[in-house]
């Protein structure tokens, strides 16, 4: 290889250093589990119906936070940085067989509606007692905070949509070239 080529092959290894960091903040997101668990645990006989199922709700969200990150560091590294040879691991994960830039975009989107419907849902919990004024959110915030979440959702299926276009011509590329 040429040295410029190469160097700009090569420059793919500076994305080493940030999934390094990801790999610690899912270290963080852990210890934050952890301590939103004990917090529930601690307070299961002081706490309402609402207030477990508000927690048990931060949990999940923790939780989808730290698959998000490990969709990331996992199918990014993947992808732009170097094979990870998992082939014949039992514990390789059943959608890295398959994934792309494209696919990961697909599944990063997704995983942010369910972050993001998470959220929403946490919200609607808590904006029930708007009227009394002891809620913590407005009535704008509970509104912008679903707009978002709506432009999320219409995000996704607009790169659904258009990866779904891509294919459908690569396949007609193919196609014509074969006939």
């Amino acid at each position: 290889m040429r040295p410029v080529p190469l160097l700009i092959f090569s420059s793919r290894w500076l994305q080493l250093p940030l999934y390094l960091g990801l790999i610690v903040a899912q270290g963080v997101y852990v210890v934050l589990f952890l301590k939103e668990l004990w917090h529930l645990f601690a307070h299961a006989f002081d706490f309402s119906e609402q207030q477990i199922m508000l927690a048990v709700l931060g949990l999940i969200d923790v939780v989808m936070i730290s698959n998000l990150l490990v969709m990331v560091i996992v199918g990014g590294y993947e992808t732009f940085v170097s094979r990870l040879n998992l082939e014949g691991h039992p514990d390789q994960p059943e959608w890295l067989s398959h994934v792309n830039a494209s696919v990961l975009k697909i599944k990063l989107a997704m995983a942010i509606i369910g972050i993001s419907s998470i959220h929403l849902l946490r919200t609607f919990i808590e904006a029930g007692g708007l009227a009394s004024g002891k809620s913590g959110y407005t009535e704008t915030g509970v509104m912008w905070q679903t707009i978002i979440h709506t432009v999320f959702i219409l995000s996704a299926i607009g790169i659904a949509y258009v990866d779904r276009l891509s294919n459908v011509s690569a396949e007609h590329a193919k196609q014509a070239v074969s006939h």
